[in-house]
């Protein structure tokens, strides 16, 4: 009761950066929002229209800046009450300008590479004097697991932990609501950003997205589908501000997705270099993409999936005042409505 009773929401600051003159906000490292910004903040560094939507080079070039900024993810981000993440490191040009030069424009990495964002942040001083930047590993585990107990007084203690959804949780008497499972997010090894911890916020991959063009409000979106969320809804901004897509034509543009880092869910495991591609007919990708992308080494597995997805946006043009919205024909719950 008193771990109710204590309990504080926090207001905080987002994160944001610029990107082509469009403000970008996301919410801090108890999520995965700001890969989405460190993403942006690499592929500013290009001219993706002159690529051409979905080509090949445009694709490689998105999943080589996903691997690097999740691996960052992965190493640097969790509860900023318990954790330094180096927030201006992270977001700066010229440490996106140093990731760049990782990315090999005709080979898939299959690694894991954080990069070290603390020469350029404000507070160089909390770098780690032991940080290791060895590749990422994903912890090693068999699935489902097990443990039981009894003492000497004859308690006896069973449990089989597996999953972590709604409908595989406790409801609590009386309330009629079901225990949390964000804690599966946190990792039991010590001295990990994501380390468990009494009263620490687990990460949690839900992530909003807020965009201000010339100081006004200008995009709202977001998407289900947990780890990628930030992968589905990058990809329908980036239709928008770079290649001039109008907001449905952008939701529902092929995409693709990769498991190559360690999930937030548990067991967290990762799929080096494996990539989806959403493909919907009648669209057709560029030709030979896919054989281009597989002879890069990437894992491509081609999917005929809906429209869309998830993906739920709504926009107020500054200059106008007009109210447009767009939803993912992927389920029937999502929907854009006026009234």
């Amino acid at each position: 009761m008193d771990d109710f009773y204590d309990y504080q929401a926090r207001v905080e600051e987002p994160w944001s950066i610029n990107y082509r003159g469009y403000d970008v906000y996301k919410c801090g490292p108890w999520t995965q929002g700001p890969v989405f910004l460190q993403q942006l903040a690499l592929l500013e560094g290009y001219d993706l229209a002159s690529m051409g939507h979905n080509s090949a080079e445009y694709l490689h070039l998105w999943l080589e800046t996903a691997k690097l900024a999740h691996a960052d993810k992965e190493k640097y981000y969790g509860d900023p009450t318990y954790v330094y993440v180096p927030q201006q490191g992270l977001l700066s040009k010229e440490y996106a300008a140093s990731r760049r030069k990782l990315i090999d424009p005709n080979k898939a990495s299959l690694e894991q590479r954080p990069g070290d964002p603390f020469p350029f942040d404000a507070h160089p001083e909390n770098r780690p004097k032991d940080l290791n930047l060895d590749p990422v590993n994903p912890l090693k585990d068999s699935g489902t697991v097990g443990v039981r107990a009894v003492d000497a007084q004859g308690n006896m203690f069973s449990a089989t932990p597996s999953g972590g959804w709604a409908w595989a949780s406790p409801v609590i008497p009386g309330l009629g609501f079901a225990l949390g499972t964000r804690a599966q997010m946190f990792y039991l090894e010590e001295g990990l950003a994501k380390s468990l911890a009494p009263g620490k916020q687990p990460s949690s991959s839900l992530t909003p997205t807020l965009v201000m063009k010339d100081g006004q409000p200008y995009l709202a979106f977001g998407t289900a589908g947990g780890d990628l969320q930030d992968q589905i809804t990058l990809q329908f901004f980036l239709n928008v501000v770079d290649f001039g897509m109008g907001l449905q034509d952008a939701v529902d543009a092929p995409r693709v997705s990769t498991r190559h880092f360690p999930s937030l869910f548990y067991p967290h495991r990762a799929h080096p270099g494996e990539v989806s591609l959403n493909r919907f007919p009648p669209d057709n990708l560029p030709d030979n993409t896919v054989e281009v992308l597989e002879a890069e080494g990437h894992k491509v597995r081609v999917l005929e999936a809906r429209r869309g997805g998830f993906t739920m946006v709504v926009m107020r043009e500054p200059k106008t005042g007009t109210l447009a919205a767009a939803a993912g024909q992927g389920s029937r719950a999502s929907l854009a409505l006026a009234w």
